[in-house]
């Protein structure tokens, strides 16, 4: 039987096109492997197309590509077994979405600077606001309390520079002991020295300024009561020397600020107030502390960062 009768029969009887394909195989005498070998396909592709099971191609377009490509194999007219298809699975037939893969694109050599950069701008961010906050931490710097000094700040200042100008004229009365004492002796000595007459010009000057300093001037006795009332008229008052920059803060029992600031290398300052005082001192290790005539060790008070903050007068 011929080719053309053989696809009349199929077509008269309304064949399906697994059905027409398979007729067409078998009446060439072609086995089933070899049919899937020239294809390329499995066995099972082949074998389910003749027998209109299409699980193994989910997808129509597929299935229509193979259907031709096996009716060509066949020597048929690819025509009549699509057509036969159509008829069968056309108006039930629905293709599946087919989800295209995204290719994930490395990324570029620009990118991956930028990133580097960023990061790195981070990190250095990060390491600088570190280092300025152990920093104001250390003593060394102030402490971050805005651009410009507040209202109160200012007053707080303004009070303490009064404090040490008081301080500072209360402070000396030292100084009439020492030089009652040092009359004294030089009065003791040049009494003698008037007796002899070998008489230096120097000896005879110190004579003449004791003579006119020591007139009105008390005896021992009251000398050693002046200078014991002279800490007692002040008896709360802090002294300190600044060996090295350091910035020193000052509260009284009443919570007021009475001394605050950066101190320079090479000053001093005396404050006053009513104890107990709460004080924060920077780089302790270069700042003297005198209170009622006692040093105060800060060394010993100190924390790791040099940084002493304590309670004194309590």
């Amino acid at each position: 039987m011929s080719e053309t009768q053989l696809l009349d029969s199929a077509t008269s009887n309304t064949a399906t096109p697994g059905e027409l394909l398979l007729r067409q195989r078998e009446a060439l005498g072609v086995p089933l492997v070899d049919a899937a070998r020239a294809l390329n396909l499995r066995p099972a592709v082949i074998a389910g197309l003749e027998q209109d099971n299409y699980d193994e191609i989910p997808v129509t377009a597929y299935r229509r590509g193979y259907l031709r490509s096996y009716a060509k194999y066949l020597d048929m007219d690819d025509r009549l077994v699509l057509d036969a298809y159509q008829a069968r699975h056309g108006s039930a037939d629905t293709d599946r979405k087919v989800t295209p893969v995204s290719v994930a694109r490395p990324p570029s050599k620009i990118g991956a600077l930028l990133f580097k950069l960023v990061t790195l701008l981070v990190i250095v961010g990060l390491i600088a606001v570190t280092v300025m906050w152990w920093q104001s931490r250390g003593g060394s710097e102030p402490p971050s309390m805005g651009a410009s000094p507040t209202i109160e700040e200012e007053e707080a200042l303004s009070a303490s520079n009064d404090r040490e100008l008081t301080s500072g004229v209360v402070a000396p009365p030292q100084l009439p002991s020492e030089t009652s004492t040092d009359a004294s002796e030089a009065a003791t000595s040049s009494a003698p020295a008037e007796a002899t007459a070998e008489v230096s010009e120097e000896a005879t000057q110190s004579a003449v300024l004791v003579a006119s300093d020591s007139t009105p001037a008390a005896d021992t006795s009251d000398d050693e009561q002046a200078t014991e009332a002279a800490p007692a008229a002040s008896p709360n008052t802090l002294e300190l020397t600044f060996n090295e920059q350091s910035w020193t803060e000052i509260f009284d029992a009443s919570n007021q600020r009475v001394f605050v600031g950066l101190q320079a290398p090479g000053t001093t300052a005396s404050v006053e107030g009513t104890p107990p005082f709460r004080l924060t001192i920077g780089n302790a290790t270069g700042v003297e502390l005198r209170y009622q005539g006692e040093v105060v060790n800060l060394p010993q008070r100190a924390g790791a960062n040099n940084v002493a903050r304590f309670t004194l007068g309590e």
